[in-house]
């Protein structure tokens, strides 16, 4: 049952933008992660994604299992890696890195994850994710050893994302990485959004109500935010509230 891709479509179909909020699974659970996830349940959040670029210590099943016990939000994995696999969350974001021609990203770790992931009973979305230059090199942008799109060329953004939907890839994940000072522009979405169909997933340095209000009306059909909450720059509260009133 593809669940979490029809609500996606939904979206898309419907013109309303979902609030996702990622979550680290690199940290331990404590008070401020509950908070965090209670302010999420009580915002109206619509999904969470759990994962990152790197994970030096693996909380992934703590983390999703504190995220069960205070809400019923979906749990969407954001795999930096094939390690970062659990069968307890409702579906994975099975990520090819098609703005990059790192051959590990595109198909190698899928090959060893594969076997795994099919027992493992999850939602599998394919999903083209493409890097876009935020400011200053991220985690994401060394980790993958890849060149991001530069910011100021969405034909290149709407070209790359157009081969993906191609290729049979039903989701479109734009991502300036966590901790980018610019988030992706929102010429870049709307280019991207005239050539693709499938859903457009935007993340990364998004943290104002603007932000997200331009990518929003720019055609992202989810928007992401994870630094920004956990850094203190931002509240979950009045970010999902600025999607509301659009």
């Amino acid at each position: 049952m593809s669940v979490i891709l029809s609500k996606l479509r939904e979206a898309k179909r419907s013109g309303k933008t979902l609030f996702a909020v990622l979550l680290d699974p690199d940290r331990p659970v404590d008070n401020q992660f509950i908070n965090r996830v209670r302010d999420a349940e009580n915002a109206g959040v619509d999904l969470f994604l759990v994962g990152g670029s790197l994970m030096a210590n693996d909380y992934m099943d703590e983390t999703i299992k504190a995220i069960r016990d205070i809400s019923n939000i979906p749990v969407l994995l954001f795999p930096g890696s094939s390690i970062q696999i659990t069968p307890s969350a409702d579906a994975l974001l099975f990520l090819s890195l098609i703005s990059g021609r790192n051959p590990d990203l595109l198909i190698g770790q899928h090959v060893m994850a594969a076997p795994y992931v099919k027992k493992s009973g999850l939602e599998v979305i394919p999903t083209g994710y493409m890097l876009i230059d935020g400011g200053p090199a991220t985690t994401a942008h060394y980790v993958s050893q890849s060149l991001p799109i530069p910011h100021n060329k969405p034909n290149i953004a709407a070209t790359t994302a157009m081969a993906g939907e191609m290729l049979g890839l039903q989701v479109i994940y734009l991502d300036a990485g966590s901790g980018a000072h610019k988030p992706v522009s929102a010429e870049m979405i709307q280019s991207v959004r005239a050539s693709v169909d499938v859903p457009i997933i935007v993340g990364g340095g998004m943290v104002s109500q603007e932000d997200l209000q331009n990518a929003s009306r720019a055609g992202a059909d989810v928007v992401v935010v994870g630094n920004a909450l956990e850094n203190g720059d931002a509240h979950v509260a009045s970010l999902s509230a600025a999607l509301n009133r659009l």
